[in-house]
């Protein structure tokens, strides 16, 4: 289907493609990852040929047509599934050429041709994509400029899903998808027919849809079998071979020149001397690994614990016309250590919900309890708008602590997973991740008791996501998370809350269950009462995950100090044998290698007695957390 060869392709100086190559075979389907800004989205528009490549070569198959959403659908009087429909090009020609063609072999050929791809079923198909989607058979009959963008978006999506690319080009299909859509999408693209290249940072999605990554970085393209997780697991283990080799090498190379420098005057050794040089010429240096570090996200604790329950809803209704509420019969509780995601589809007021909680919208009626001082935090992608765009990450921190010196500053900068070197730059300037960074850390800055995040993950890279999974665990508040990224939902929620039918309630079951539910025939009909309750095992969940926290914490501080310990450790070792591999300290000064070996050998037990415990520790801390 597609051949990459040698490609070759720079901006503004960059080198985003280095001589990189690929090969994706008719049918495959294919996760593109890499780090953010790495050239992901670049490699999509060679491959369309709206950009040209410095050198190489892009080879795809002949005729064969390629589909990409490359903007959201138009805001026209056109109906939805009247721009699904007409999405599939060929099949509107044919459909056209029929009603003016008077040969009769070529309205021979037109209805053989229209009957091949399936005119006849085109309509039920277009319905099919748009309800997966989120649009019912009213929506989809409703114009396209009645719809946000970002429902447009999905529009789009729909019309190049219909159309059947023979190469199908999806950069992050999830970001405008709740978790029912993002479900939907899975399945659809695991039947799909033909080539499939997905760029996401959606490891649920990965894995359960391609067979292959190929992972762009440092301008090369790697191939792996398998998901993301068997991608993540041979990656790992390519570079641990990879640093030993290279730390053979190295120490092969440490002894040849050691021989070099002590024999090179030897008549008696000169040859040997010589021969070694020459071998330390020849030697193909192994390369270092260069694995960019992630900076770290945090999220500032309270400085003060709230009293349960934080906040308290009785009967309350809520909305924007009194006439017609969004959200009744809410009947509530929020403790300080509940970590509580919201199910349900778009349009059925999660937002209004989060709106509720954080103050920004009123009840009509009803009682809404929140504890004295309560701080709460909100964070939604729409208020990416909300920064400056000519101030920097140091201007908007600064504005919130006027009078702190400069250092300071700077440090609240970097907590916030900001590196250095953007810290100056104005936020119009950074990049979707970045100013997600930055807005995280602007509503989380006075430490609040609770934090709700909507969507947090779309401009987030997978080692990125990872980080905040581990900042979110790490903080000590109470959490209200709206997400379609199911790994993200896993790791952090306790308890899962589903919005439908007008109302919020605990649900009683885990994802698995969910995903089962909404891909059900019947899901719509009959999503009966016991899947959706509140009852006494939820409660008593979400108290065990809390004492489960509290419980494990003194083992995850040893932990920690154990991780600490390795490190110097290792440090420690590392220095030693820098000192063991000095020439001719054994003949200079032997009293001095006797002892540096000696502690070498302590240090390398101690290593790996530390090893064992943190190796136990770490087990009984996975166990704990799994009862």
């Amino acid at each position: 289907m597609l051949t990459i060869k040698d490609l070759t392709y720079r901006i503004a100086g960059r080198t985003l493609l280095d001589t990189a190559s690929a090969v994706v075979p008719d049918g495959d389907k294919i996760g593109l990852v890499g780090r953010n800004g790495t050239g992901k989205t670049t490699l999509f528009k060679l491959i369309t040929g709206d950009i040209s490549q410095e050198s190489g070569t892009l080879s795809l198959r002949k005729e064969a047509r390629i589909g990409q959403v490359a903007q959201e659908a138009p805001a026209t009087d056109e109906s939805l599934i009247s721009f699904v429909l007409r999405a599939d090009t060929e099949r509107t020609a044919l459909l056209a050429e029929a009603e003016t063609a008077e040969d009769p072999n070529r309205i021979a050929e037109i209805q053989v041709r229209l009957a091949d791809i399936e005119s006849h079923s085109a309509e039920a198909r277009a319905a099919a994509i748009l309800h997966g989607l989120g649009f019912d058979h009213e929506a989809q009959q409703r114009p396209c400029h009645a719809f946000s963008g970002g429902w447009r978006m999905r529009v789009a999506l729909a019309g190049v899903l219909f159309a059947r690319p023979d190469l199908l080009l999806l950069d992050e299909p999830t970001n405008y998808l709740d978790l029912e859509g993002t479900v939907w999408l899975e399945t659809y693209l695991s039947r799909y027919p033909y080539t499939v290249i997905i760029i996401s940072h959606d490891r649920d999605l990965l894995n359960n849809v391609v067979g292959r990554i190929l992972h762009l970085d440092q301008g090369q393209l790697t191939s792996y079998r398998g998901g993301y997780d068997q991608f993540e697991r041979q990656r790992r283990e390519k570079q641990a071979l990879q640093q030993k080799l290279k730390d053979k090498q190295d120490a092969a190379r440490k002894h040849m020149e050691a021989f070099v420098e002590r024999f090179r005057a030897k008549a008696t050794k000169a040859r040997q001397a010589q021969s070694r040089l020459k071998a330390l010429e020849k030697m193909e240096p192994v390369a270092a690994l260069i694995d960019s570090e992630i900076q770290p996200i945090r999220i500032p604790d309270p400085e003060k614990p709230a009293s349960p329950p934080i906040l308290r809803m009785e009967k309350l209704i809520v909305g924007y016309d009194q006439a017609k509420p969004v959200l009744r019969r809410l009947d509530l509780r929020i403790d300080p250590d509940d970590r509580i995601a919201l199910l349900g589809a778009n349009g059925n007021g999660k937002s209004t919900f989060a709106k509720l909680i954080s103050g920004r919208l009123e009840p009509f009626s009803g009682t809404l309890t929140r504890a004295d001082k309560l701080d709460i935090a909100y964070f939604a992608q729409h208020q990416l708008d909300e920064l400056v765009p000519s101030q920097s990450a140091v201007d908007h921190v600064r504005a919130l602590m006027p009078d702190a010196p400069e250092a300071k500053v700077r440090a609240r900068v970097a907590q916030m997973g900001l590196a250095t070197s953007k810290m100056e730059t104005a936020a119009q300037d950074l990049s979707g991740g970045e100013k997600a960074r930055l807005l995280l850390g602007l509503a989380t800055f006075s430490g609040a008791h609770l934090v709700i995040l909507d969507e947090p993950t779309n401009h987030l890279d997978v080692d990125s996501r990872q980080t905040l999974i581990q900042a979110i665990n790490d903080y000590q508040g109470a959490v209200l998370l709206i997400s379609h990224d199911r790994h993200l939902v896993e790791a952090v929620a306790d308890r899962l809350w589903i919005v439908r039918d007008g109302t919020v309630q605990a649900y009683d079951g885990d994802l698995t269950d969910y995903r089962r539910l909404i891909l059900s025939a019947d899901s719509k009909q009959d999503r009966s009462a016991d899947q959706v309750k509140t009852t006494p095992s939820a409660q008593d969940r979400r108290k065990q995950a809390a004492d489960r926290r509290k419980e494990t914490a003194p083992l995850r501080k040893t932990v920690k100090a154990l991780e600490d310990q390795l490190e110097t450790l290792q440090t420690k070792l590392d220095k030693l044998d820098k000192r063991l591999a000095t020439p001719d300290l054994f003949t200079d000064h032997p009293e001095k290698g006797v002892q540096l070996s000696k502690e070498r050998a302590d240090t390398e037990r101690l290593l790996l007695q530390t090893e064992e415990d943190w190796l136990e520790r770490s087990a009984e801390l996975e166990e704990a957390m799994a009862d």
